[in-house]
């Protein structure tokens, strides 16, 4: 699948699909921050916070590719992806501006917990989804960079929410970003049409090529079997490496406040500070591993962030102060940017239909949600085998994985020429 747009677009186009991304992540960072809280005013057991929150990652991962496909199964005069945004968005904004207003009763509180989780997670393949509908494969990479650094920047833009608004305006405090996400939808439906995008033109090149199907849309049933039946194997190793590298990277984030305390001897807060340099250090790499994937190739530059966090885990387990932590997070985080910035971009590019980018985008969605479901709960149980003092080394184990994962794929596509 050969898809080319004129550079004007490709700028427009990433700006567009990174104000998307940046406003439904700041709702998302901003919720994993303050809805605790509002948990832990009814609850008392961590467990049941714990898994209440776990709830919208429990939803994605059937949610996400399923509604994926639907969108590629879409065609109006709109497109196939606006029409979802433009009312999944602000159906989401007032969900969101309702949870503390719901916070009085338990009951209510879940409920509307539920329905946003469920509407946000909607339509969030659906916008990703519009970077491969518009951008050509050789120029993804330095665009998806571009959504990624946005996508952490809402981490700053929640931590500010919180440090200055929430204690004295909570209610203000969650409008700000549902405002943010209202604003950008309006954009969106006022300069962006889809339908205009090379890939949903080749989707229709491809309808009519099949003038005896009834529908357009090809059955998510279909988009599995064929990926599982695949005698090359490469896309579904990819999926299996993005659950390998998400668990490593979900357990690495989740588990650090634990490690430095009992390992570092640090306080709770001291201890929840360890990654905070590391999100800058992401940032600062994201762009120029995507500029290197397309110089040298993608699962080149894949290969060598997984092996570069690896070896983060294994010089943070060598050097166990809260100085030898940091920096070693910090290089860490910024060899996950190789991996996070080219990997969606590797699976949509093995795609054989422009019919299917949609679900394609979901299905990196179940691997990456289901390694943050299952990995910090692996590393736990490998933890309590090896002890605290082991805790970065048991996570770059389960890198190793993700990386023989990646080899393999690289060992598959080395004689093949199409683009990845």
């Amino acid at each position: 699948m050969t898809l080319s747009t004129p550079r004007v677009r490709t700028g427009r186009i990433t700006f567009f699909v990174a104000l998307a991304v940046f406003a439904q992540e700041s709702t998302w960072n901003l919720y994993d921050s303050q809805v605790p809280p509002l948990l832990r005013e009814h609850l008392g057991s961590a467990a049941l916070i714990g898994a209440l929150m776990g709830m919208d990652n429990l939803l994605g991962i059937f949610v996400q590719p399923w509604m994926g496909n639907r969108s590629d199964g879409t065609r109006t005069a709109w497109g196939r992806r606006i029409p979802y945004l433009v009312v999944g968005m602000p159906v989401a904004a007032l969900l969101f501006v309702a949870i503390p207003h719901a916070a009085a009763s338990l009951p209510l509180l879940v409920l509307v917990m539920f329905g946003y989780a469920l509407v946000a997670n909607s339509f969030k393949p659906i916008a990703e989804s519009l970077l491969p509908d518009f951008i050509a494969p050789e120029r993804r990479s330095r665009a998806n960079a571009a959504v990624k650094i946005a996508s952490s920047i809402t981490v700053i833009v929640a931590a500010l929410i919180s440090l200055f608004l929430v204690d004295d305006f909570p209610k203000l405090s969650f409008a700000i970003p549902a405002v943010l996400m209202a604003g950008s939808v309006a954009v969106l439906a006022w300069k962006v049409r889809d339908s205009r995008s090379p890939a949903y033109q080749a989707a229709l090149e491809e309808d009519r090529a099949e003038p005896g199907e009834a529908s357009p849309r090809v059955r998510m049933r279909d988009v599995l079997l064929d990926i599982v039946r695949d005698a090359d194997r490469s896309r579904l190793l990819v999926i299996a490496a993005v659950f390998a590298f998400g668990s490593a990277w979900f357990a690495s984030r989740s588990l650090i406040t634990n490690y430095g305390m009992e390992t570092l001897g640090l306080s709770r807060g001291d201890a929840g500070g360890l990654t905070l340099p590391s999100g800058l250090a992401f940032i600062v790499a994201a762009y120029p591993v995507a500029l290197l994937a397309e110089r040298f190739g993608r699962l080149r530059v894949i290969l060598a962030g997984m092996a570069v966090f690896a070896a983060a885990m294994v010089l943070g387990t060598a050097v166990p102060t809260a100085a030898g932590v940091v920096a070693a997070m910090c290089v860490a985080a910024a060899g996950a940017a190789a991996f996070m910035v080219n990997t969606a971009v590797v699976l949509w590019n093995l795609a054989p239909s422009a019919r299917v980018l949609g679900t394609y985008s979901g299905l990196y969605t179940v691997g990456w949600s289901g390694g943050g479901f299952a990995g910090p709960a692996l590393v736990g149980g490998m933890v309590d085998v090896t002890g605290w003092r082991f805790m970065l080394l048991d996570v770059g184990v389960v890198t190793a994985v993700a990386v023989l994962l990646v080899a393999r794929v690289a060992a598959l596509r080395r004689h093949r020429t199409d683009s990845l």
